[in-house]
């Protein structure tokens, strides 16, 4: 059974998600919060699989509570997914950052939601190729004075990781980047596993983040 708990500021909408997955019989909700700071609490309480994490609420906004849940190490198998209004947004990249899985939209299918659920708890990025490009090119347009990963990072990965770094950056899944690679479904995972070991990576999501920030991969920066 996969444990998620719901955070948003909006009553009707934590109602609508609880409605749905709990009708599944894979899923359960374990716990809500109406706030960033509550949604911290709840997650320590409950050690859910799974977060649905809006980025707007009081207290604490939900980047902050990602950062926070993700950096607790008591805490490190539990996925977090932001919750946003628009495919691309502003904020999703930083709250990537920060430790979270993946993002989506409000206006999802039923069955999308319940599939990316799913999806994240089975310890995979939640991040289309369309969405990933697009989130990292508007990212890379705006300044930014974080520090960056170095390329150096990148010397620990055989040839073959990079190969498979690069692609799961373009937001593939194993399957699919078994057959561009020409390789088992089994191999390609054993490779990401490698990867995201060898560069302190929590999940897929973190290695797109990595794979950027060193220049592996580059995203077509929006023109103004």
């Amino acid at each position: 059974m996969v444990r998620v708990v719901l955070a948003d500021d909006q009553a009707l909408i934590r109602a609508g998600f609880r409605v749905l997955i709990d009708s599944a019989s894979d899923l359960e909700v374990v716990g809500e919060a109406s706030t960033g700071r509550e949604a911290v609490d709840v997650v320590r309480r409950t050690h859910p699989d799974v977060v649905l994490m809006d980025i707007r609420m009081p207290e604490l906004d939900g980047l902050a509570a990602t950062a926070e849940i993700t950096a607790d190490e008591a805490l490190t198998d539990v996925r977090v997914v932001i919750l946003t209004t628009f495919e691309v947004d502003e904020y999703v990249f930083q709250a990537l950052r920060a430790g979270a899985s993946g993002f989506l939209g409000k206006g999802v299918e039923p069955a999308e939601l319940l599939d990316a659920v799913r999806v994240v708890a089975r310890g995979e990025a939640l991040l289309s190729p369309k969405a990933t490009k697009g989130l990292i090119g508007r990212f890379l347009a705006q300044p930014d004075d974080t520090p960056r990963a170095v390329p150096e990072q990148l010397a620990v990965l055989t040839d073959r990781e990079r190969e498979v770094l690069a692609l799961v950056a373009e937001g593939l899944p194993n399957d699919a980047i078994a057959e561009r690679l020409v390789l088992s479904p089994l191999t390609a995972k054993t490779h990401v596993n490698r990867a995201m070991t060898k560069l302190g990576a929590r999940d897929r999501a973190q290695l797109v983040v990595i794979a950027y920030q060193t220049g592996l991969v580059r995203a077509d920066v929006p023109r103004p």
